[in-house]
């Protein structure tokens, strides 16, 4: 395998600057730190974000997360999504998913 890609630039709490900068390899990265073993449903989560972002460039909150996620998983999308990220949407999902910090949120 070739060099390690260079670690794009992140803030202070470890989001990336820009979010184009992101890679599968990063969220995975940024996973290990959280200690979270991506699984599909992690990666169904991920995927819905950046998705969100590229079309609107915004950051969905938690409540379009769930409502993505409950059309497969029904009425334990909540409590999955939070399973997943035990440390919060914002501290976790978003920043695996390669987003800035969300400036406006204050908790996941």
């Amino acid at each position: 395998m070739g060099a390690a890609m260079p670690m794009p630039e992140t803030d202070a709490e470890g989001y990336l600057v820009e979010p184009q900068d992101w890679t599968d390899a990063l969220a995975e990265d940024f996973a290990r730190q959280e200690n979270i073993q991506l699984s599909e449903d992690h990666w169904d989560v991920i995927r819905f974000i950046r998705a969100e972002y590229e079309e609107h460039q915004i950051i969905p909150d938690a409540r379009h997360v769930i409502k993505h996620l409950s059309e497969r998983l029904g009425t334990d999308a909540r409590k999955r999504l939070f399973e997943l990220f035990p440390y919060g949407y914002v501290k976790q999902a978003c920043r695996i998913a390669g987003m800035k910090r969300p400036r406006a949120w204050s908790t996941g």
